[in-house]
């Protein structure tokens, strides 16, 4: 099952909007570059077993 979440830039502070797969587990992490600024970002992903509500944080990658 996938779904869509948003997350913020943590470069220029835009909002994007990125496909999560809820089969990939509770707790995911990977890189994705900025839809506006095109530099990367370390997403953080928690999925609520119970109710699948995603959670996104989002880091600069040095």
């Amino acid at each position: 099952m996938q779904t869509t979440a948003d997350y913020t830039c943590a470069f220029c502070g835009e909002t994007n909007t990125t496909f999560i797969d809820i089969s990939g587990g509770n707790y995911q992490s990977y890189i994705e570059d900025c839809q506006v600024c095109c530099r990367p970002n370390i997403l953080y992903l928690t999925v609520d077993e119970d109710t699948l509500e995603v959670t996104i944080n989002s880091d600069y990658q040095e």
